[in-house]
């Protein structure tokens, strides 16, 4: 079964979350990897555990969430996989970086980009993809059903929910895809967010005080 170990990144306090299982492949998703010594926490715990990085996925591409994207491909020679519709927030990360005085090496680009629904494997587990845009306009959302554990990107976090004011965002339909997709997961899910501490469907629908 599929374990997590998160990595608080970067500035902006990110989560950058590696997946794996007994098979000893595990992800990457979201690396928001920035400093020298962020990217030798990170590589130092795969090679310690043996792990094999074998996809690089992206929530969604607002920077403090693929500033790591660069240093994977060069490391692990992993392109970012995400749904489409976040190319536009990817390549506009160049032009902004400089004005929030971040030093950003530019992503790759995808050779394959995620649907709206399916899933990706890795080792014996297998991530269903969640479609819920609102924070940004395609992030995707990564469901491990028998471990019962969801990578949320920036859509739902403990007693909050994503911003809805940058680009691309709409609180209308964030706040709809929380309630009829998030919120249809069973309420002992572990939702892993991309920022703060991890917490529950459950959890969320008793007491998030956007939602309850």
């Amino acid at each position: 079964m599929a374990k997590v170990k998160s990595f608080v990144n970067n500035p902006y306090q990110e989560n950058t979350y590696i997946l794996f299982d007994e098979t000893g492949e595990c992800v990457i998703i979201d690396p928001g990897i920035y400093t020298a010594t962020e990217q030798n926490v990170v590589t130092n715990f795969i090679a310690d555990n043996n792990l094999k990085p074998v996809l690089l996925l992206n929530t969604h591409c607002h920077i403090d969430h693929v500033l790591g994207n660069k240093f994977v491909f060069d490391k692990y020679g992993l392109k970012p996989q995400f749904h489409e519709g976040e190319l536009p927030v990817l390549t506009a990360v160049v032009s902004y970086a400089p004005q929030m005085g971040i030093r950003y090496e530019v992503s790759p680009l995808p050779d394959t980009y995620l649907p709206e629904t399916g899933s990706v494997k890795f080792g014996n587990t297998t991530l269903e993809f969640v479609f819920a845009p609102g924070h940004s306009p395609a992030s995707l959302c990564f469901y491990d059903r028998v471990a019962n554990i969801l990578i949320g990107g920036d859509v739902l976090f403990r007693m909050s929910i994503g911003r809805t004011d940058l680009p691309g965002g709409n609180f209308t339909q964030l706040m709809d895809n929380i309630e009829t997709k998030l919120f249809a997961l069973p309420d002992d899910c572990t939702v892993y967010p991309g920022h703060g501490p991890e917490t529950t469907i459950g959890f969320e629908k008793q007491n998030n005080p956007f939602l309850s």
